[in-house]
């Protein structure tokens, strides 16, 4: 048992991992998605928001406008709100849609489809103010934490002056401008801003996953003794598998007892292998491989056969081939007639037996 304590030095094993993910253990950034879904917005706004504010400023014409004021009766307005309802639809639809497709994208190149519901699960130990601030300031990851976090924050003030810098002129010079364009001026501030800052976020979660992916794959590190236990689940005691290839074997002893002694003649490797043949003309259309074994049963195989005077016969080259391409129970192949006919011949010849004729 003490190993179970020491130095995680063996890579998990697949039953290790597979479990680990059943429990919701996975490489997954937070902050990766985040970025991912922050630099998305920016550059599908900034695709459709034109068209958005076309249709924005166009319902509002129509909100204000003469026919719209003239006539307040309930159909006339739920008819009213019902198409620029539509029409407001209509012109986030593309936008909203891309938002949902890059979130669920990200989220299958983290984890791939995965689903468990071990980690939506209620906790009420989470609800614990003092469990939360522990976490921050009582111990040295949650320190780490905040230190990130603080820099995040100095590095996304930087990139954003840098936006800004370049252009305080224009700022200042806004008052000369018109209102159009002063709402260009804006929006086009605000796309710079966010578009470095969502870059900025994307190389930091880039960093934040490969760390993840690191940490996780530190946490399934197992002990040498954890392998051993888990390959023994895997694989089975090794007391059941010996018990388990014993039962095979005396049943396989039982079947060569029982089907050897049907057969006319035993072919063999000449200690390796060893198949017992047999052919009846009147039954079989070809004959038919009886038995079969390699080693230990080999080995039963002759001593069956010898009890019951069954001739056996050295023939390496025939005993390899047929027991490598026929099955117990199968007749022979086309190929092996022309051997196995000869083996017959002399089988019935030495016994006085009427030799067989093996179909053409």
């Amino acid at each position: 048992m003490a190993d179970d304590y020491g130095d995680k030095t063996e890579a998990p094993t697949p039953r290790r991992r597979q479990e680990a993910r059943e429990n919701g253990q996975i490489a997954r950034s937070q902050d990766l998605t985040a970025a991912v879904l922050f630099l998305a917005a920016m550059l599908l706004l900034n695709f459709f928001g034109s068209g958005i504010m076309t249709t924005l400023r166009d319902v509002m014409r129509r909100m204000l406008g003469h026919d719209a004021l003239s006539d307040f009766s309930p159909p006339s307005l739920a008819e009213a709100f019902f198409q620029l309802l539509v029409r407001v639809a209509v012109a986030l639809g593309p936008v909203l849609a891309g938002f949902v497709l890059v979130a669920i994208a990200i989220n299958l190149v983290q984890v791939g489809f995965f689903l468990s519901t071990k980690r939506i699960q209620p906790k009420l130990e989470m609800l614990n103010p003092a469990r939360g601030i522990k976490r921050i300031f009582g111990g040295g990851q949650g320190i780490v934490s905040l230190l990130m976090n603080l820099a995040k924050l100095v590095l996304i003030t930087l990139v954003a002056y840098s936006a800004v810098h370049g252009k305080i002129g224009l700022i200042v010079a806004a008052t000369q401008l018109s209102a159009e364009q002063i709402f260009s001026l804006g929006t086009q501030i605000v796309y710079d801003i966010g578009l470095r800052i969502a870059v900025l976020l994307l190389v930091l979660a880039i960093l934040d996953y490969a760390y993840q992916r690191y940490k996780n794959e530190q946490q399934l590190k197992m002990t040498k003794q954890q392998v051993k236990e888990e390959m023994k689940r895997m694989e089975g005691d090794p007391l059941v598998k010996q018990r388990r290839r014993q039962i095979q074997l005396q049943r396989a002893t039982q079947r060569i007892r029982q089907d050897v002694p049907k057969a006319d003649f035993i072919v063999t490797n000449p200690t390796h292998y060893a198949v017992a043949i047999q052919y009846d003309p009147d039954r079989m259309n070809a004959p038919k491989v009886v038995a079969k074994g390699a080693d230990y049963l080999a080995f039963r195989i002759r001593e069956v056969a010898a009890e019951h005077g069954i001739p056996i016969l050295e023939r390496p080259p025939l005993a390899r081939a047929i027991y490598r391409d026929v099955e117990v129970g199968q007749e022979i192949p086309e190929k092996f007639y022309a051997a196995v006919a000869e083996i017959l011949a002399y089988v019935y010849e030495i016994s006085g037996k009427r030799q067989p004729t093996l179909p053409v």
